[in-house]
């Protein structure tokens, strides 16, 4: 699949790593060309610095603070039918609250912000460091991804590409649950500095057989 990956920190260099090693074509863009052309030729052929718009590429993983968001894809030029992926969370300054919450979301937000988009809240429950590691916990457990998106289409596209990765995924429902899964990275935040879990953990959903 055509990829773009806007954001070249921790999480976006996570996806083009994992992207790149599923047989995607990924193009890299951020505010420092440099580097975006750096982190794409550590990952082959298959990664490349995005040059002009993101007008051939299906899919936009949007891999900023949630803050720079909209800027962000906005840059890259027309998204009309684009599927963007959203992983931002509305975090304070100390990352330990949200500045966003029960009327609205970071993602509710954005997708206000570029109607011409087709948005699916996912990956914020994801560490950096569990992104780049490999969906694979221990015991052949699978770290699980919460999509949530009002486009049936994009979330079943945004499934594919998270299970292609090597993750499991789970529904979660229309884009207005974003208001549930951002809090819920906000726990997963706390839980790994806040009370020194470390950052190689991640939420899922326990059935019962």
């Amino acid at each position: 699949m055509q990829v773009l990956v806007i954001g070249t920190g921790n999480m976006g260099a996570g996806f083009v790593k994992q992207l790149a090693a599923a047989g995607h074509q990924v193009a890299v863009a951020g505010r420092d060309r440099a580097k975006a052309h750096a982190l794409a030729r550590q990952h082959g052929a298959n990664a490349v610095a995005l040059e002009g718009s993101a007008q051939e590429r299906e899919v936009v993983f949007l891999a900023t603070p949630y803050e720079e968001a909209v800027a962000a894809l906005r840059s890259v030029g027309d998204l009309s039918g684009k599927i963007v992926i959203d992983i931002s969370n509305p975090l304070t300054p100390d990352y330990m609250g949200l500045t966003l919450g029960h009327s609205t979301s970071a993602g509710e937000e954005i997708a206000r912000a570029v109607p011409e988009a087709e948005v699916v809240k996912g990956f914020n429950t994801v560490f950096a460091q569990v992104l780049a590691e490999g969906a694979e916990f221990g015991a052949g457990q699978k770290v699980t991804v919460f999509l949530a998106s009002d486009s049936d289409r994009a979330k079943q596209t945004a499934k594919s590409l998270a299970e292609s990765m090597g993750f499991a995924t789970l529904d979660a429902g229309g884009l207005r649950n974003a208001r549930y899964l951002e809090p819920l990275a906000g726990l997963n935040i706390f839980l790994g500095y806040g009370a020194g879990l470390g950052t190689g953990i991640a939420p899922t959903w326990i059935h019962q057989r």
